[in-house]
């Protein structure tokens, strides 16, 4: 039967004033079957057509979505690589320094002792330094090349300096590295490959009092059919084109930074065996290791500020003044975890001064999470450190005080033998110190409680003490100023009864800053402050190292020999609490 015609335009005026959704899913009254059907049909069309424009919708909205997280992504890769791009401004600014320091430095202003160390400090700030900047660049074409893929030419080999050869007598030990396959694997081929002779490469190493060379030979395999070239990837070290291998890198170091011996020296001893080591080509070495150890460095500062209870100190060291020819101050500080904490570890920070201003701004970084350090900091009573913990500025820091530094000024007054109030203060502290004794190897809570039962009762009838002496103490006298810091630090000096984690004093720290006394002994001053803070990523690892029961030649020739292949995600893995011996490391 045919549809009436004014039936298609009654439905449109009607979709039009009402809307598809408006019209009845039924059989209208008023239109016969065939126009109803017909309705009903255009009706799941227009439905479809809906579906249709949501689903549209929805796929527009994800690409949006993907175009501003691609926006966020790209803004994200330009931060990065306008601070890598400052990042060499900043170092290619330092290298003109040192280059202008070098050339322009006056012989008068400084002596012949001062002009050499001054001479191998230049050598590894700027051996330091270009090996930042190679490192930035490798990072910008890594980052570069999975950005974009990009046609890439070939790079003429760079020449490579001459150098002696290694003397005979020195043991080798040999390094076969062959390619897994030896089967041509060019398409259509499958034959096997001929070895047409190899390649060799040799790097001196040592075992302490022996040198030796690791002499690693690639054999090279050719198809003669397909004209294929194949040999084993060179191995990745720490120094690359250089002629130490990670071993001897260690060693260097150890002398340098644990030993506390000066490059002429070293090059004497080695001289001994028949090895040249020239004092330049050993602060070169110095330099790059400790620009590779960097990152490390920065894994360890932030395990080290994991620690809710850190001890904190100073201590000075002579910095040259290559303008001026002399040295002026500055200092070292350390941080290290809680004395009872399960997992030891120490850093160390050089800085030009002694203002407040260094400890706030290391311990002010924000970790992984944005998060600042807080916690309890363990120091002597030097101002700078009422500034780091003040309760108006950080309410989430407290400060503890050392109680041997208060006991240390009763002593004082023992030496002649005369000060009645300095031995009975000692006395009272000793016995403070037996009960401290017995609860070292107590967890934290239980540290506590004993010392709420145990030493609370001492420290108060301490402080009642001190009280009825002050007032028999004339003022300005020594006596009266041993007691003042006691009455006057006691919230301080007592924060450890309320807290188990926290030491009784501070000399664990103390203890990990002897060797940069020692050292001073040895080599008088610091060539600069770049070479104060390579001597720093140094020691820091060193010291965490023996505090984790590591030997230090040990730990730093392995962390350098896997350095260069470590992803940066499993850096941790080389701290010094985590870290683990190859089981396949060489000797």
């Amino acid at each position: 039967m045919d549809v009436p015609r004014l039936a298609l335009p009654c439905t449109g005026i009607i979709q039009r004033m009402l809307g598809a959704r408006d019209l009845p899913a039924a059989n209208p009254s008023g239109l016969s079957a065939e126009t109803a059907a017909l309705v009903a049909q255009l009706l799941r069309r227009l439905q479809d057509q809906e579906q249709q424009l949501a689903e549209h919708g929805r796929v527009l909205a994800q690409r949006d979505q993907a175009l501003a997280e691609r926006d966020a992504l790209l803004q994200r890769k330009d931060r990065e690589i306008a601070l890598r791009e400052a990042k060499i401004e900043k170092i290619t600014f330092e290298l003109a320094r040192l280059k202008r320091w070098k050339f322009g430095a006056k012989s008068e202003a400084m002596n012949a002792e001062q002009r050499r160390l001054f001479e191998e400090t230049l050598a590894e700030d700027e051996a330091g330094l270009r090996e930042q900047i190679e490192r930035l660049r490798r990072e910008a074409a890594a980052a570069a090349a999975a950005a974009a893929a990009s046609d890439t030419t070939t790079k003429a080999p760079s020449r490579r300096p001459r150098r002696n050869p290694f003397p005979d007598h020195l043991r080798r030990v040999e390094h076969h590295h062959e390619p897994e396959r030896t089967d041509c694997l060019e398409p259509g081929c499958g034959r096997p490959m001929t070895r047409i002779g190899q390649e060799v490469s040799e790097r001196l190493d040592i075992v302490p009092a022996e040198f030796f060379v690791h002499r690693h030979i690639y054999g090279k395999w050719a198809c003669r059919c397909c004209q294929v070239l194949r040999q084993a990837p060179s191995v990745a070290e720490v120094i690359e084109g250089g002629i130490a291998a990670s071993g001897f890198v260690a060693h260097t170091l150890i002398s340098r930074f644990v030993d506390h011996m000066p490059y002429y020296r070293q090059a004497t001893i080695n001289a001994r065996s028949g090895v040249h080591t020239p004092r330049s080509t050993l602060a070169s070495i110095t330099g790059q290791a400790g620009a590779a150890l960097e990152p490390l460095y920065e894994a360890h500062r932030r395990f080290i500020l994991s620690c809710a209870v850190l001890h904190a100190d100073e201590t000075p060291v002579a910095l040259l003044d290559p303008g001026a020819g002399k040295t002026r101050r500055a200092y070292v500080w350390a941080y290290a975890r809680s004395w009872h904490d399960k997992v030891p570890g120490v850093i160390y920070e050089f800085c030009p001064g002694r203002g407040a201003q260094y400890p706030l701004a290391f311990l002010g970084g924000q970790d992984r999470h944005g998060r600042r350090w807080s916690g309890t900091l363990l120091t002597d009573r030097y101002s700078a450190y009422e500034t780091v913990v003040d309760p108006r500025l950080y309410p989430d820091r407290l400060g503890a005080a050392c109680a041997a530094h208060a006991r240390r000024n009763f002593e004082e007054l023992t030496h002649n033998g005369t000060s009645v109030v300095g031995l009975e203060a000692v006395r009272r502290f000793a016995r403070i110190y037996g009960v401290e004794a017995q609860l070292k190897e107590l967890s934290d809570d239980e540290r506590r409680a004993q010392r709420q039962q145990l030493a609370k009762p001492l420290w108060e009838e301490l402080k009642h003490w001190l009280q009825l002496e002050r007032r028999l103490v004339a003022d300005g006298g020594p006596t009266a100023k041993a007691i003042d810091y006691a009455l006057g630090h006691w919230a301080a000096l007592t924060r450890h009864l309320d807290d188990g984690a926290v030491a009784i004093d501070n000399n664990h720290l103390e203890r990990q800053i002897k060797p940069w006394a020692m050292g001073r002994k040895a080599w008088m001053f610091v060539g600069s402050e770049l070479a104060g803070q390579r001597a720093a990523i140094v020691m820091s690892l060193v010291q965490s190292g023996r505090l984790n029961g590591h030997d230090p030649w040990a730990y730093l020739r392995d962390v350098l020999q896997r350095l260069p292949t470590q992803r940066s995600s499993q850096i941790d893995d080389l701290l010094p609490h985590r870290w683990q011996p190859a089981s396949d490391a060489a000797p």
